[in-house]
């Protein structure tokens, strides 16, 4: 019994030891950062600007992989799968970390056993805007509209269950209306239908939708942040519009495997967080319309994909309960 017990003890501590050396030695060979996004989009763009910072930083090699499926479940699935040595990375999301595990009935992975949060990186709104033939230019009107033509006006998003697709839903649980939605593969697309107003409305990536707005082509209405962002200081939330806790915020964060030793998880936390406060990479999140985070790992929303069944009864049609948020 004694010998079982030391041997136990020995094996611990070897295991302890070799994690330790290795964490030491980490990064040793290149790095892969999963987007499960086609690439261009906000995602994807927040992930490219962040590898190049790591890779001089870590002094290796940091590869942006575009693993685009089920509005990001398919790269998620991959990461939760993967080596647990810190070489396979996921630039995570709201849709695929929260709002998917809490609408699909059968899912490949545990959003927290499976997944080890590194670091919010940022946050951002989306913004609602119309075809400028839809004859409205506020939320009030948009509400009052599209109750007289039940059924008639339609919502584009990049895919479903993502954010895009599910910001309307809710609109539609908390105001009784009958927005239709429309999928479409990401979010050029989807823009492209509404420019040729296939689709009456959409909300969109404040990157993508600010160019169409500023042309003229597309009317702001407002945007789905509790408070107003700085790239549109002029367009009102949707809150602050007559719907009084509408608040759906995506966020993108740095994962790894859920077994990651701790040590290689902190090393790339402390990295992210540098970098989150470097001028050059907070203009650049302005610039796509997020807002640099850089949390510590022990912050980050771990516990986000206990947070959206609100929004996914609404999507579920069961009813709208209290206030939707998804940001820290």
């Amino acid at each position: 019994m004694i010998r079982k017990l030391a041997l136990a003890l020995v094996g611990t501590a070897a295991l302890a030891l070799s994690s330790s050396l290795q964490a030491q030695s980490y990064p040793n060979k290149p790095i892969r950062i999963l987007v499960g996004f086609a690439a261009g989009g906000n995602t994807d763009i927040v992930s490219r600007t962040l590898a190049a910072r790591m890779q001089e930083i870590l002094g290796q090699p940091v590869i942006v992989e575009n693993k685009p499926g089920a509005g990001g479940v398919v790269a998620t699935e991959t990461i939760a799968k993967s080596a647990p040595d810190g070489y396979t990375l996921l630039m995570s999301s709201l849709g695929p970390h929260t709002i998917s595990p809490s609408l699909l009935k059968s899912i490949g992975f545990d959003p927290i056993a499976d997944i080890a949060p590194i670091s919010n990186v940022a946050n951002n709104a989306l913004l609602l805007m119309v075809n400028p033939a839809l004859p409205v230019k506020s939320v009030p009107e948009l509400v009052a509209y599209a109750r007289a033509n039940p059924g008639k006006l339609n919502f584009g998003s990049s895919g479903v269950s993502g954010t895009t697709h599910l910001s309307g839903e809710v609109f539609n649980s908390m105001t009784g209306t009958k927005l239709v939605h429309v999928a479409f593969r990401g979010g050029p697309p989807a823009i492209g239908a509404l420019l040729a107003n296939d689709v009456q409305l959409m909300f969109a990536n404040l990157s993508a939708a600010l160019p169409q707005i500023k042309s003229g082509k597309l009317r702001g209405i407002a945007v789905t942040s509790a408070q107003r962002v700085p790239q549109a200081p002029d367009l009102p939330t949707i809150a602050e519009s007559g719907l009084p806790g509408y608040d759906v915020g995506p966020w993108n964060g740095l994962v790894a495997p859920g077994k990651t030793p701790p040590e290689i998880v902190a090393k790339l936390s402390e990295t992210v967080q540098a970098i989150a406060k470097e001028p050059a990479f907070r203009q650049k999140m302005f610039d796509i319309g997020s807002n640099p985070i850089g949390d510590a790992s022990e912050r980050f929303p771990r516990h986000h994909p206990q947070r959206p069944h609100a929004l996914g009864q609404d999507h579920q049609g069961r009813g709208h309960q209290g206030r939707v948020s998804f940001q820290q």
